[in-house]
């Protein structure tokens, strides 16, 4: 007896040993990034919003709720939607990027949080993700059928691409590494440059800001990164690098550029210090009561545009991935319902659809004439 448990126990001693061996080795797959060191550790150490070998949100934020449990998880999971996914392709429009008008800023979204903006011949492209999935395998968080219309090979040259924090929905290492070549300057929140590095962008090229830090992008347009309520981390420790939302200021125009944030004052500030916006771009999508401090639900989109003094909306952060359980279209279904009944204008643009500030707002509800049919 004593001589079979003494063999199980080595053999369950290898077996752990094994699979710690595989998961140190696939952390230091590329995908994965890796942490600040060096002068940019030394930075990020100074920051005002980093204690505890983590950067910290303003207001006590928990990512997974009071409520949750690993069980309710669980249960959650097995227990989402059945209108989870799409049943049928998403349709998109077609737009060549290359030459879109920009005597007023136009705005193309790709699906989930990806968009391109151009004005005056200024192009910025934020957090895009056309590697196919939300994660760093590629049979999880797959993008759903259609909403793959555009690849790196069909965006513009980029002045400036901004990374709102380093999830892999914000953040994809096979994107990245596509489109090097096209961009002339990452901005990025504090920390996230030690991914691109790891990844081959030049230093030079790279920009890492602090929240309330500013920097010109061009003349006359300025980028400046402000504070949202969320968290990051690719691999098993959180908060290494900070997450940012971002106010673009361009000649005439200024926009907000929220990043991953659950609703908190901190909109009313941002409003308060530097609106109005002429647009504020907003995620909508991924809630759920198990984490209510991450992500806004979409009722709290539209308080958060309000208290950013926004003269509209674009809700994003839907439309690509199934990464909570309420149903794909539950978040643009609830977000319009209240935003008609606030009186706050707005675009539900399909992707590729371009919108042009200055002209009317798409609208058109083009989500109810997919799921129809059987899946696919």
């Amino acid at each position: 007896m004593t001589r079979r448990f003494t063999r199980m126990m080595v053999i369950t001693l290898v077996v752990v040993a094994l699979l710690t061996a595989t998961l140190f080795a696939l952390l230091r797959l590329p995908v994965f990034g890796t942490d600040p060191t060096g002068a940019r550790l030394e930075r990020i150490q100074k920051s005002a919003h980093y204690r505890d070998n983590s950067f910290q949100n303003r207001e006590e934020t928990s990512v997974e709720g009071k409520e949750s449990t690993a069980l309710k998880l669980l249960s959650g999971y097995w227990n989402r939607s059945a209108e989870n996914e799409p049943k049928q392709p998403l349709p998109s429009v077609r737009t060549d990027l290359n030459t879109l008008p920009d005597a007023q800023p136009t705005l193309v979204w790709f699906g989930h949080s990806s968009y391109l903006l151009r004005h005056n011949g200024f192009t910025l492209l934020m957090d895009p993700v056309f590697g196919g999935n939300a994660a760093p395998v590629s049979f999880f968080g797959k993008s759903f059928a259609g909403s793959d219309a555009y690849s790196p090979a069909d965006m513009p040259d980029i002045d400036v691409l901004v990374l709102s924090h380093d999830h892999y929905d914000h953040f994809d290492y096979t994107t990245i590494k596509a489109l090097i070549p096209k961009v002339k300057q990452f901005v990025v929140a504090l920390g996230v440059g030690a991914h691109l590095e790891h990844w081959g962008v030049p230093a030079n090229r790279i920009t890492e800001l602090d929240w309330f830090e500013t920097t010109t992008v061009q003349d006359g347009i300025r980028l400046t990164a402000t504070p949202a309520r969320h968290f990051s981390g690719r691999a098993l420790a959180r908060g290494r690098t900070l997450w940012a939302s971002y106010v673009l200021q361009l000649p005439g125009y200024r926009l907000f550029l929220g990043g991953d944030s659950g609703y908190d004052k901190t909109f009313a500030q941002l409003g308060a210090q530097y609106g109005p916006f002429d647009l504020a771009i907003l995620e909508c999508g991924q809630y759920n009561e198990l984490w209510p401090d991450i992500h806004m639900f979409p009722e709290e989109v539209v308080q958060a545009g309000q208290d950013l003094n926004a003269k509209a909306i674009v809700p994003v952060h839907w439309g690509k991935f199934a990464l909570a359980y309420h149903a794909w279209t539950e978040p643009v279904e609830r977000f319009t319902k209240r935003a008609q009944a606030a009186g706050m204008p707005f675009a539900t643009p399909q992707i590729g659809q371009p919108i042009v500030l200055g002209q009317p707002l798409p609208q058109s509800a083009w989500w109810r004439t997919v799921g129809t049919g059987p899946a696919q």
